[in-house]
């Protein structure tokens, strides 16, 4: 098997001019949220529970973890706000508007389900009422 230099050169040359053309965004960029604490948070999944009519948006937030994570009050603001300014605008092209939405943060990633205490993550409730979200008790 032989590689053709020229060829690779081109598509190496391709990729540097795209990564380098303004207004393209990675992937990465792109899911990066910005939250009223201005703390660094990415989308991470959305996961539909259709038997409970659940939404489930989940982000990463490294700033939740480590040596001196920031408490639940300090966040509590921005999981509103990723409520109302990110997963409502997502649901207006669905067949089915779920009763309930729950945003969650981690600190890392973990899977859905899965029991990790050594892992922060905070999670609350809205029910998507009249285009914002109304927090519930969890």
């Amino acid at each position: 098997m032989t590689l053709d230099c020229t060829r690779l050169r081109k598509i190496g040359t391709l990729a540097l001019a795209l990564a380098m053309t303004p207004g393209l965004a990675t992937a990465l960029e792109e899911s990066v949220v910005a939250v009223p604490s201005g703390m660094p948070v990415t989308f991470y999944d959305a996961l539909w529970d259709a038997s409970a009519a659940i939404e489930r948006f989940r982000f990463l937030a490294p700033q939740i973890g480590g040596a001196t994570p920031r408490s639940f009050d300090e966040v509590a603001a921005d999981m509103q706000h990723l409520c109302d300014s990110f997963a409502l605008p997502r649901l207006g092209g669905a067949e089915v508007i779920p009763s309930l939405i729950v945003i969650s943060l981690m600190a890392e990633p973990v899977a859905h389900g899965e029991s990790t205490p050594e892992i922060r993550q905070y999670f609350e409730a809205y029910s998507p009422r009249n285009g914002v979200c109304v927090w519930e008790a969890f």
